[in-house]
C-alpha cells in the first residue's frame, strides 16, 4: 500500500512541521531560528538562522558514527580500464587533504572555486573540499569550449580553478588544459591559482606561479596528516552555483543553499528512491549537470550510501551491455539515468539480448529523468529488466523531483507517459497564458505555487532581477517552470514540451511531445524529434526527424508513410503532419537533451549560435543535409 496520499496530505496541512521533521536527519551546529522565514529572499528562506556544513553531513558524521569502513564511492572507468573504491574514512582523508591545499592557496569561506573536471573521483573530492571550507563551487562540464568556460569564470570570479590535464572519451582524448588556459586568457576575472590533476593518458605543461600539481600537493598533505575543520556556514549560504547551458546570451547561475539542500536530498534517498544506507546508488550522469550534483555527489553520501562515478558511455565502452556490467559488478540497487541512454542501448540491442549475460538481481528500480520519457522506452526497460521503470520530473532550478512515484513510500500505479504526481513541497497547477486555471486534461503552462520547497534555488547568482523576470513575473505567486503539459483527473502530471516547443498550426496549439510519443511507439523507431517549422499559410507546420533501431523492418519510404499516418490517426488531421525525415543521429547536448530549437532554426533558414553543450557539432551538418535534400530549409514546401 502506498503512503503517498498520507505523506503528501501531511505536507499540505503543515509544511513547516513536515520539513522540521525531515531536518532531524541532518546534523546542525546551531538550530534554525525559523524553519521558514517568509520575509527573507524573493519568496522566503528555509532554516533561517541555522548553521551547518554539507561536507560534515556527507563524510565526517558517518566516520564518527562508526561507518568509516563502509564504501562511499566507487570509480568505474571503462575508458581507462580502471576500477577502484573509497571508504568514508578514505574519502575524509582525500577531501580533508585537498581542502588544506585550497586553504593554503587562500581559499576561504564565501570564495568561489570553478571545477572543470572529467568523471573521476577527484571531481567529487573537489566539490566536497569546497563545501568543507564554506567555499562556493561552480562545476563546469569538462570539455566545454574556452569561451563558455571564460563566461562562467567571469561571472563567478573564482579565487581558484580545479581541473585536469584531459578527459577521455571512447577513441579520443580531450585536452582540458589548453581550453582552460585559453579561457583564463579571455577572462577579465583571472583566478589566482589552478590545481591540475595530471592524468596518465595526457600530461600537460603547468603555468609557473599559477598552477599546482593536484597529485603532488594532496600527497604531501596526506603524508603529514594535514586536513581542515568543517567550517560552519549559514543554512542559507550558497553551496554552489550551477550555470545553465543556454544557447545564447549570458548563462544563468542557479544558486543552491546548504541547509535546505541537505534536508530535501536526504529525504528523497529513502522516501523517493527507496535506498537504505550502505546500498549502492548509481546516477549515470555527469558532475557537470544537476543530476551529478544532487545524485552522484551529495544525496547518496548524505544518506550513507555508496555512489558510483562512471567514466564511460551506455554504448561503445565496449558495447550496449556496459550498464549491465556495472550493475552486476557493484551490486547497484537503483539506477538513475536519462531516457536517451536507454534509447541508445535499445537501438544497439533492441531485443535486450546482452542483459541475459549479467546478474542484475540487486537492481530494484530504474529511474529516468532529464527529458521526456516516451512510453516505448519505459515499456522496453521494464520488460527487459524485470523491475519498475520510474519516470520523474525535475529541473536544474529545483535540484530534486517536482513530480515522481516515490518507491520508498510504496509507490502507486504507473501511468504510461506520466512522470507521476507532485512530491511533497510542490503544489502544481496548469494555467493558461492569462494565468487562469485550465480544466483537467487541458494543455497549459505548468507552474508551482510559491514558496518552493527546500533545495529549490532562492535566486540567480548576481542576477536577482533576472531571477524575478525569468521565473516569477509571468504568473505572480507561482514559479513558472517553462514546461507545458496537463494534469489529469487523478492528479497525474504529463509533461508535453517546453513552452517554446508548443507550436501553433492554423490557430491550434499542439504539443510536439505528443507527436514524438506517437512516432516513438513504432517498433522500428529508436528515437525521434518533432519541431515546428515556419509556414506562411498556417504559421507553423510540424516536421519530424527519426532514428531507426538496428535491423529495422520497414524500408525508409514505407516507414515515413507509416509514421505520417500514425500521427494523423492518433493526433488527428489538425496536426497537419506530412514529413518525417530519417537521420543517422539527432543533435544533443552532452547530457543527452535533443537540440530541438537548433534544428528548428536550421529548418527555418535562421541564424543560430552553436550550442555550448553540443555533443558533436558535425551532427548539425547531417541535419542540414537531410533537410536540403528534401528542399525543407527556409521557404521549402513540406
Amino acid at each position: 500500500m502506498s503512503q503517498y496520499e498520507e505523506i503528501y496530505a501531511s505536507w499540505q496541512e503543515n509544511a513547516e512541521g513536515f520539513w522540521a521533521e525531515a531536518a532531524k536527519d541532518i546534523d546542525w551546529f546551531t538550530p534554525a531560528a525559523q524553519v521558514f522565514n517568509p520575509d527573507s529572499g524573493a519568496y522566503g528562506r528555509w532554516f533561517d538562522g541555522a548553521t551547518c556544513n554539507t561536507c560534515h553531513n556527507c563524510v565526517d558524521r558517518h566516520v564518527a558514527a562508526g561507518h568509516g569502513d563502509r564504501t562511499a564511492l566507487i570509480y568505474d572507468s571503462p575508458v581507462t580500464d580502471k576500477v577502484g573504491s573509497y571508504t568514508f574514512t578514505e574519502l575524509q582523508q582525500e577531501v580533508g587533504a585537498l581542502a588544506s591545499v585550497l586553504r593554503d592557496l587562500g581559499v576561504e569561506k564565501g570564495d568561489r572555486v570553478v571545477i572543470y573536471m572529467p568523471m573521476v573521483p577527484q571531481a567529487i573530492f573537489a566539490m566536497l573540499a569546497c563545501a568543507r571550507l564554506g567555499a562556493i563551487h561552480s562545476v563546469v562540464f569538462g570539455g566545454f569550449a574556452a569561451q563558455e568556460l571564460a563566461t562562467r569564470i567571469d561571472d563567478a570570479a573564482p579565487r581558484a580553478v580545479i581541473s585536469a590535464s584531459c578527459g577521455i572519451e571512447p577513441g579520443r582524448i580531450i585536452q582540458y588544459k589548453p581550453l582552460l588556459d585559453e579561457a583564463i586568457a579571455l577572462s577579465r576575472n583571472k583566478p589566482e591559482h589552478c590545481v591540475i590533476l595530471q592524468r596518465e593518458a595526457q600530461l600537460c605543461m603547468l603555468t609557473p606561479h599559477r598552477d599546482i600539481d593536484y597529485n603532488d600537493a594532496v600527497a604531501t598533505a596526506k603524508a603529514v596528516g594535514k586536513t581542515t575543520e568543517c567550517v560552519p556556514v549559514a543554512a542559507t549560504d550558497p553551496l554552489y552555483i550551477l550555470y545553465t547551458s543556454g544557447t545564447t546570451g549570458q548563462p544563468k547561475g542557479v544558486v543552491r543553499d546548504n541547509g535546505g539542500h541537505m534536508v530535501a536530498l536526504k529525504w528523497t534517498m529513502q522516501h523517493h528512491y527507496g535506498i537504505k544506507p550502505g546500498e549502492v546508488f548509481w546516477a549515470a550522469s555527469d558532475v557537470g549537470w544537476v543530476v551529478g550534483h544532487s545524485y552522484i555527489c551529495y544525496a547518496p553520501l548524505l544518506h550513507g550510501a555508496a555512489t558510483v562515478v562512471y567514466e564511460g558511455k551506455p554504448v561503445g565502452t565496449p558495447d550496449s551491455g556496459a550498464f549491465w556490467r556495472v550493475i552486476q559488478d557493484h551490486k547497484v540497487a537503483a539506477l538513475f539515468t536519462a531516457p536517451t541512454a536507454f534509447r541508445a542501448i535499445r537501438k544497439e540491442d533492441p531485443r535486450g539480448e546482452l542483459i541475459g549475460n549479467y546478474d542484475l538481481d540487486h537492481l530494484r528500480a530504474l529511474f529516468l529523468a532529464g527529458e521526456r520519457s516516451d512510453p516505448a522506452t519505459i515499456d522496453w526497460a521494464q520488460d527487459k529488466l524485470g523491475c519498475p521503470a520510474i519516470d520523474h520530473w525535475w529541473q536544474t532550478e529545483t535540484g530534486w523531483a517536482i513530480s515522481g512515484n516515490p518507491l520508498g513510500l510504496g509507490g502507486f500505479p504507473v501511468k504510461s507517459g506520466s512522470p507521476g504526481r507532485p512530491m511533497p513541497g510542490y503544489d502544481i497547477h496548469v494555467l493558461d497564458d492569462d494565468g487562469h486555471p485550465v480544466p483537467p486534461g487541458t494543455l497549459g503552462n505548468i507552474v508551482c505555487k510559491l514558496p518552493l520547497p527546500p533545495s529549490a534555488f532562492p535566486t540567480l547568482w548576481n542576477a536577482p532581477e533576472r531571477f524575478h523576470s525569468s521565473y516569477l513575473a509571468d504568473f505572480p505567486g507561482y514559479y513558472a517552470t517553462s514546461d507545458a503539459g496537463i494534469i489529469d483527473e487523478e492528479g497525474y502530471l504529463f509533461i508535453m514540451a517546453r513552452t517554446d516547443d508548443i507550436i501553433n498550426v492554423a490557430g491550434h496549439r499542439l504539443s510536439t511531445g505528443a507527436m514524438e510519443e506517437v512516432i516513438a511507439s513504432h517498433p522500428d523507431i529508436a528515437e525521434c524529434a518533432v519541431v515546428g517549422k515556419a509556414d506562411p499559410l498556417k504559421g507553423q507546420m510540424p516536421l519530424g526527424f527519426y532514428v531507426t533501431n538496428d535491423g529495422a523492418a520497414c524500408a525508409p519510404d514505407d516507414l515515413e508513410r507509416e509514421l505520417v499516418q500514425l500521427v494523423r490517426d492518433k493526433i488527428g488531421a489538425v496536426a497537419a503532419f506530412k514529413t518525417a525525415l530519417p537521420v543517422v543521429r539527432l543533435p544533443k547536448t552532452r547530457s543527452g537533451k535533443i537540440l530541438r530549437g537548433t534544428m528548428q532554426k536550421i529548418a527555418d533558414g535562421a541564424s543560430f549560435k552553436m550550442p555550448a553543450a553540443i555533443d558533436d557539432p558535425a551532427i548539425l551538418d547531417e541535419i542540414t543535409a537531410a533537410l536540403g535534400d528534401r528542399d525543407l530549409i527556409g521557404g521549402g514546401d513540406h
